[in-house]
């Protein structure tokens, strides 16, 4: 099979034209081909598939093989796909997620698409349904205990689950040894995706991402939603106004309504190939 190789400010995904071919194990594949060191290398596969509700479905697996319900930076780059490689030259495109259906909104200079700006839909804080064990109608600024350390945290699910914290530049923790003990505590019963994030300014912000399934990524389209809500949300950034995101691998453009959140960045191809399934 043919496949693509494509990033979101590098959240970089495999991925696949399954239109009219599936694989058998997408799970095994996504686990053999995500190597950096022995395949092609990337943080997952995902599949571009027909839909029968939208103009088309996205399947992601992540690079430990667990399928993922949604993702901010591949479903961009599943825009583009669609547009610029199955021909659905629309301004405005559907795709069917695990999250439900979103929509996209396409930005295309001489046939090329530079940037999309997707309806991530509303954040979900209840903590039960994230899910998560903390108690109340919302987790915000709440105490969270690892490895004996407490820490505030605000957990917001963007259809998959976040643990957001605030502090200072998170480009000095050592993530690989913090990052799998947020993953998987306790209080996350599915596992969680952790944003350690750095106020630079009102309604500018910094991160890092450890993804579940995936550990750091360069970029976290979701987590990056959930940054800026969890930011609204404790007087960082301000409602209804651009929140600038700046993610290790670029930036993204976040703006929360209260009722809806609205991502915008780029997607982008790397190189193509062919692959033995």
């Amino acid at each position: 099979m043919k496949f693509y190789k494509m990033h979101g400010i590098g959240n970089d995904y495999i991925y696949f034209d399954c239109f009219d071919m599936m694989p058998e194990d997408p799970s095994s594949l996504a686990v053999k081909l995500s190597d950096r060191h022995f395949s092609v290398g990337g943080d997952g596969v995902i599949l571009v598939c027909k839909s029968d509700v939208a103009d088309g479905r996205m399947r992601m697996f992540n690079a430990d093989g667990s399928e993922g319900k949604m993702c901010g930076n591949g479903i961009r780059c599943v825009g583009k796909f669609l547009y610029e490689i199955k021909g659905i030259k629309k301004d405005t495109l559907t795709v069917e997620t695990l999250s439900g259906i979103k929509t996209l909104q396409m930005h295309a200079k001489d046939g090329e698409v530079v940037s999309v700006t997707v309806d991530m839909g509303a954040p979900e804080l209840v903590p039960a349904r994230i899910p998560s064990k903390f108690e109340g109608e919302r987790a915000v600024n709440v105490p969270m205990t690892v490895e004996g350390k407490e820490y505030r945290v605000t957990a917001v699910s963007m259809g998959n689950p976040h643990c957001v914290l605030f502090g200072g530049d998170p480009y000095k923790l050592d993530l690989e040894k913090i990052g799998p003990s947020f993953e998987h505590h306790a209080l996350f019963p599915e596992g969680v995706n952790t944003e350690f994030v750095e106020v630079l300014a009102h309604n500018e912000l910094k991160m890092r991402v450890w993804e579940r399934g995936s550990g750091e990524t360069w970029a976290c389209g979701t987590g990056a939603c959930a940054v800026a809500v969890a930011a609204v949300l404790n007087g960082y950034a301000d409602e209804g106004k651009e929140v600038l995101v700046h993610l290790r691998g670029g930036d993204l453009t976040i703006v929360y309504t209260g009722e809806t959140v609205f991502m915008t960045g780029p997607a982008a191809f790397s190189f193509t190939g062919d692959v033995e399934i």
